[in-house]
């Protein structure tokens, strides 16, 4: 048998019997994990972009508003 068959069958035999797979509710639990820290992060993004400023929308942010009143 050529090597990539020996290879072929060696990943199938690995994937069926020694990956242990998660079960649906670990799926489900996993991905809520993933959207609650995604919209954390957006939060925090959006945040330091009306803190920060975006520049090219004409909104300099808090802290650009602090600056122009001591400036």
């Amino acid at each position: 048998m050529s090597k990539f068959g020996n290879y072929v069958k060696s990943s199938y035999d690995e994937l069926v019997h020694k990956v242990s797979w998660p079960s649906f509710k670990e799926l489900q639990s996993s991905a809520v994990v993933v959207a609650v820290a995604a919209i954390i992060l957006a939060l925090i993004v959006f945040v330091m972009d009306v803190v920060f400023g975006a520049q090219n929308m004409g909104w300099k942010g808090l802290l650009g508003y602090f600056y122009s009143l001591i400036g």
